[in-house]
């Protein structure tokens, strides 16, 4: 039992370096209390490789990929132009500091996103895969181990980075990845002959495009100094 666990843990951890599920940890960390991404994370692990090693024991058969992929992609959407809108602020004052969502509704977009992502992700597939010829309990443990120890570490370097960041430049930065994501997400599904490097290029116009224009908007506004020169030069007589 000890050596399916470490098995697990060796296997999904590694599966998780670098995949799309530990870049949005990263991504939540820079935007979220880490204690929350990292409670919601493993709320999504347990549940995820409970599914997994189920599916791989009692059936041995996998949930509907597509399908699942195009929800994630419509909830990563949905996050990343929410972040978006609170990072613009109001239209009265494009320098506000946006405001972070409250602890329960960062735990629930966590969950929901991660979980979401990693249904039917490859490493969903390993745990099912090695649940099929071992303890699923076992599996399933080593797998939520793994899972959680990958986006910790992801938190790390979020929270690193975050302290030499702006706050907004961040919560711009954290919108535009979730499109990123929410693209890449459809084009593994839907793409799966693109080679990796058109995937990733192909995904990026999304953001790019986002970006650019919130670019070209936020340069044609006025600063705060020039509102103001404004407002006093209206209230002369």
């Amino acid at each position: 039992m000890i050596a399916t666990i470490l098995l697990s843990f060796g296997v999904i951890f590694l599966a998780e370096l670098g995949d799309k599920s530990q870049l949005m940890a990263l991504t939540f960390s820079l935007r979220y209390r880490w204690w929350v991404v990292l409670a919601g994370i493993s709320v999504a692990s347990v549940a995820v490789n409970l599914i997994a090693a189920g599916v791989g024991h009692f059936l041995g058969t996998a949930l509907p990929a597509n399908a699942i992929a195009v929800v994630t992609a419509l909830t990563l959407l949905a996050v990343g132009l929410w972040t978006l809108r609170d990072a613009l602020g109001g239209p009265g004052d494009p320098e506000t500091t946006p405001e972070p969502p409250s602890t329960r509704n960062a735990f629930l977009v966590v969950i929901s996103a991660f979980m979401l992502a990693e249904l039917g992700d490859r490493t969903m597939f390993a745990a099912a895969a090695l649940a099929s010829n071992n303890s699923w309990w076992a599996v399933w443990a080593g797998s939520v181990a793994g899972m959680v120890a990958a986006g910790g570490l992801a938190i790390v370097v979020g929270k690193i980075a975050g302290k030499h960041l702006p706050e907004r430049g961040i919560a711009i930065a954290s919108g535009l990845l979730f499109l990123f994501f929410a693209a890449k997400t459809l084009l593994d599904a839907f793409g799966p002959g693109l080679a990796v490097w058109a995937t990733v290029g192909l995904a990026a116009l999304a953001p790019a495009a986002v970006g650019a224009g919130i670019g070209a908007w936020r340069l044609a506004r006025p600063t705060p100094a020039e509102q103001r020169a404004d407002q006093s030069a209206k209230a002369l007589p």
